[in-house]
């Protein structure tokens, strides 16, 4: 059975307020919708990936848009949910048996319920999510009066994932009229839909106190995640005839950083303390100056390897600091163009990497000029 997975995620988040969409907003170290996206690129039973983005976001999409574990495609979303989704669905694979259906705003979504909705899906045609409402259910008129009181145990509230055969949602789609979400199109088709067991946890992330509770709820699960620490260090002699590379960017200075590669110290820094980080060695592990392979290799490109390791160890990188030393050239104008590289590279915002320049003082072979060095630290989180 092939499942495809569609991720509205093309809203702007109006009622959340601030000049972020709140799926850019970060959860524990990552974005919200990094965190939505890895729940169905790590579940088993997906297949593929259809992220639907705003138009800004899409013309520039994050790197960790960038899948190398599953396809991965993204698209244009609409100015309605469900136009979000018809451009999802029209990308996903004609061989799709069961097409699973998530509010990226739900980042807290767990394998098991999207693995029993779509179980569900595939037997019945069509499944939500859903919590049976535990308190009072008053129906109230126009003018906040009660009208009516509803029995409860027939009251659901809906979640996400929803899932469907990919007949029954591709008639769905079809109909007239909006709907706020995508069981309700179905219903209306005449399509069975399902309720399976959805989770209190799975909470959709509307206002800026439901982003402070989805914060706790993640630190308090059971499986909480498992953060690490990685240090790096690197240093190499200024020599003449060389260029200066420093975090993917070309310096302009009389010398440059001799060594078997570009010589890149705080990419090498940073590539050390990220694999340090999730037990998978270092540098020279990988990437050994006795290999030709890498003589004269850009440093970006071995970092940009070093993060796939990573990823494939099932870490993410959370954060990076890194600090450079050199006398000379001066480095704070650089700074940012190399945060930005750096975290290009690793798949994760510039904001999350930090770069700056120390001088030593005129002490030792940093503080003549000699040579420039690097210390980074990174953490990672398990996902």
């Amino acid at each position: 059975m092939h499942v495809s997975a569609i991720l509205a995620a093309g809203g702007r988040g109006s009622r959340f307020g601030g000049q972020t969409p709140k799926q850019l907003l970060a959860l524990a170290g990552r974005s919200v919708l990094a965190r939505s996206v890895d729940a169905f690129l790590t579940c088993d039973v997906i297949d593929e990936v259809v992220v639907a983005l705003p138009t800004e976001l899409l013309a520039a999409p994050p790197e960790y848009l960038s899948s190398v574990r599953k396809p991965l495609h993204l698209v244009e979303g609409g100015s309605r949910r469900r136009d979000s989704v018809a451009n999802a669905f029209a990308v996903v694979a004609s061989r799709a048996d069961v097409v699973v259906i998530h509010d990226a705003a739900r980042p807290l979504v767990s394998a098991q319920l999207i693995e029993r909705t779509v179980d569900a899906a595939r037997r019945s045609g069509a499944a939500i999510a859903a919590l049976r409402a535990n308190d009072t259910v008053k129906q109230v008129d126009a003018d906040q009066r009660v009208v009516a009181t509803l029995p409860r145990e027939q009251i659901y509230l809906a979640q996400t994932p929803q899932a469907f055969r990919t007949s029954v949602l591709a008639q769905a789609l079809t109909l007239e009229g909006d709907a706020t979400d995508e069981a309700a199109l179905a219903e209306r088709a005449g399509h069975r839909v399902d309720v399976v067991e959805g989770d209190v946890r799975n909470i959709k992330i509307t206002t800026a106190d439901d982003l402070v509770i989805a914060e706790r709820l993640f630190h308090s699960s059971p499986g909480a995640p498992t953060l690490r620490i990685g240090n790096g260090y690197d240093l190499h002699r200024l020599v003449g005839g060389r260029k200066l590379v420093l975090g993917g960017v070309h310096i302009p200075f009389d010398r440059g950083l001799d060594g078997h590669s570009d010589a890149d110290v705080v990419c090498h820094a940073v590539t050390d303390a990220i694999l340090g980080a999730c037990g998978a060695g270092d540098i020279g592990r990988h990437f050994p100056d006795t290999d030709q392979a890498w003589k004269d290799a850009d440093s970006i490109d071995l970092l940009v390897r070093a993060a796939s390791v990573v990823r494939e160890r099932g870490f993410a990188v959370v954060n990076v600091d890194v600090v450079v030393i050199a006398q000379q050239p001066k480095l704070a104008p650089h700074a940012a163009a190399m945060a930005a590289r750096v975290s290009a590279a690793l798949g994760i915002e510039s904001s999350q990497v930090s770069i700056k320049g120390k001088t030593n003082e005129g002490v030792d072979s940093m503080g003549t000029g000699q040579s420039i060095a690097a210390h980074a630290v990174a953490l990672v989180t398990r996902v």
